[in-house]
């Protein structure tokens, strides 16, 4: 059997190397520009669409397909799971357990990224945890100062007025979270959903500076099999044969 991991997480890196030496191809969109090497051989930079994404299945025989991407990358994930529909084909997400709040927290849902400036007073520190990809749909966060961290250096301008990027890549740890947020005078940190222990450390730095927190809801879900965990996921691909 050969496997497609849609990959790009932590547990999609977890996975690749459980099953090293099997028969699998990782998919990686090509989001970061440098990603750490995974065990298994990549296919980098996206399928071009539907119709390249059912080529490469055809082409490589691939016999199931596994969906480690991020939650919130919905339109590959539902593209993926009703191309595998279609063409017949095992498919699985894996899907980790959204973050819950704890004692402390001070969070709100928002559907989309236009509504954060509704609860955002003018001048505020603004600091954004949702990735580049989304920034545009904070544009009209002008008349505050938006902090927006990505992992790659930044090849254009910020989009809009009073923005500005930060380079890091994770980990971070919760000491370091919460000294970058008291050094930039945070007021509000703006993030999504993505669940997970690993990027969970800047709301535990939130939670105990008392910032408040504007939590991005995921997309919704559709009707195909997810798991919530790696070993699941394994297991899953174990009985796909």
């Amino acid at each position: 059997m050969t496997l497609l991991l849609l990959a790009g997480t932590g547990e999609a890196r977890v996975i690749a190397t459980a099953l090293q030496g099997r028969d699998v191809i990782a998919s990686l969109a090509g989001v970061t520009r440098d990603p750490a090497p995974l065990a298994v051989p990549v296919c980098q930079g996206g399928f071009g669409g539907e119709a390249g994404f059912r080529d490469f299945l055809t082409r490589k025989n691939i016999h199931a397909v596994l969906d480690a991407t991020h939650p919130y990358a919905a339109r590959i994930t539902a593209r993926s799971a009703a191309v595998c529909a279609d063409l017949g084909l095992p498919f699985c997400q894996l899907l980790r357990p959204a973050w819950q709040p704890a004692k402390g927290d001070r969070w709100t849902t928002i559907a989309q990224e236009a509504d954060a400036a509704g609860h955002i007073p003018l001048g505020s520190t603004v600091f954004l945890g949702t990735g580049r990809q989304t920034l545009a749909g904070f544009a009209n966060l002008v008349g505050r100062r938006v902090i927006c961290r990505q992992i790659d250096p930044p090849d254009t301008p910020f989009p809009f007025a009073g923005g500005e990027f930060l380079v890091g890549r994770p980990p971070f740890s919760v000491v370091d979270e919460t000294a970058l947020f008291t050094r930039l005078g945070v007021d509000w940190l703006v993030v999504k959903n993505a669940g997970g222990q690993a990027s969970a450390t800047k709301l535990t730095a939130a939670r105990a500076l008392g910032i408040p927190v504007l939590m991005l809801a995921r997309p919704a879900q559709g009707n195909w099999l997810t798991v919530e965990n790696v070993q699941a996921a394994l297991d899953w691909v174990a009985q796909c044969g």
